[in-house]
């Protein structure tokens, strides 16, 4: 069974499985099973940075009155979630085409999403907040798991229009004309389909062609000017553009200027997007088999952050500059490492990765064998 990714599994989509179709070959050798194809070490490494940079993102939240903190912040927002999406839809191409994948809505989607609202409500309980539940409006970090279900879903539509990036483009900008709610994640259902629907159009090819040495250069000058646009910006811009779900009312824009910052946003965070993926390494590294588990971190790393958060351990004045920026990032950065360990994922995967066969009806093939012995 392939490790489990916030994203994910890497196997082969094409791939046809011995018994999903039975076909009578009297007297013929039986076919060798095809090799297991091998995981991509570049996805797994982009998969990693990017769950580290969401626990330090959301670790920064009590420091963000600090310039030094709101810049990083800032840089990170601009482009962190919209790379999750893109590569999530990358890997949504052929969901359909296999039945595992598609019972993984409801294994890796709709099950954990609900122990996880119940489980940080009764955190949040416990640390003396109000008991508060609601299914239908996602707690925190949980809005990702129903946003991803969503697009999944709209896979099938995506794929067949001829021009599926204007039309997702086109959506994105009409939304902010309207206060969406946060029910079902609908406000960032909209606000990121554009990434999720550029990566559902990517191919392999498309990376390929990320990797050549002055590109790499042109990255590593977009992440160097936007770093410096951020410390400019900082001290007086408004954090709601950067959490994709707000509409033009609320970040107090008129409809112009808001279809102006929303185009160029979205043009700024797919610049950082096609960076970021030029410079990560290809080949395996350290942390590529950290990058197989990131559903783990996701999901579990709001736990010791809440904590920290309630506790005020993140409210020493020290925490609130430079210095602290750095230590906090490296304290989340080790944060993640632990949570994608081996180790995390078999203390917690009876939670977080139940097994629902007893759910789903099995193939043809299997139930003819099945009733025949």
């Amino acid at each position: 069974m392939p490790e489990q990714t916030l994203w994910g599994d890497q196997t082969d989509p094409h791939g046809v499985r011995p018994g999903d179709q039975e076909q009578e070959r009297p007297e013929a050798e039986p076919e060798p099973e095809p090799p297991k194809r091998k995981r991509d070490p570049y996805l797994d490494n982009v998969k990693f940075i990017l769950i580290a940079l969401v626990v330090i993102g959301h670790s920064l939240v009590p420091t963000l009155g600090a310039d030094s903190a709101k810049t990083l912040y800032i840089f990170v927002y601009t482009f962190h979630m919209p790379l999750f999406v893109l590569i999530s839809g990358y890997l949504s191409r052929n969901f359909w085409n296999s039945n595992a994948k598609t019972n993984k809505l409801v294994d890796t989607f709709l099950v954990p999403y609900v122990i996880v609202e119940v489980g940080y409500a009764a955190l949040r309980f416990s640390l003396g907040q109000k008991w508060s539940l609601t299914i239908i409006d996602p707690a925190w970090l949980n809005w990702y798991l129903l946003a991803l279900l969503f697009w999944r879903l709209s896979t099938p539509v995506w794929k067949r229009m001829k021009y599926p990036i204007p039309v997702a483009i086109a959506i994105y900008l009409f939304a902010g004309f309207s206060q969406i709610s946060g029910d079902f994640s609908m406000d960032r259902f909209f606000g990121l389909m554009p990434f999720f629907v550029i990566g559902l159009v990517m191919q392999p090819e498309h990376f390929e062609m990320l990797n050549r040495l002055w590109i790499k250069i042109l990255s590593g000058v977009v992440l160097g000017a936007a770093a410096v646009v951020a410390v400019f910006i900082a001290p007086k811009a408004s954090l709601k553009p950067f959490y994709y779900k707000n509409s033009y009312q609320d970040m107090d824009l008129s409809w112009w200027m808001g279809l102006g910052v929303r185009t160029g946003l979205l043009a700024c965070a797919l610049a950082m997007c096609f960076a970021v993926l030029a410079l990560i390494p290809r080949k395996e590294t350290w942390y590529s088999d950290l990058g197989t588990r990131t559903l783990y971190c996701y999901l579990l790393h709001g736990v010791p952050v809440l904590i920290a958060k309630e506790m005020g351990w993140l409210e020493f004045p020290w925490l609130h500059g430079p210095l602290g920026v750095l230590a906090i990032s490296a304290s989340c950065f080790a944060l993640a490492i632990v949570l994608c360990l081996p180790e995390t994922r078999t203390v917690f995967k009876w939670v977080l990765e139940p097994r629902l066969t007893w759910l789903y009806r099995r193939p043809s093939g299997q139930a003819k064998r099945a009733s025949s012995s």
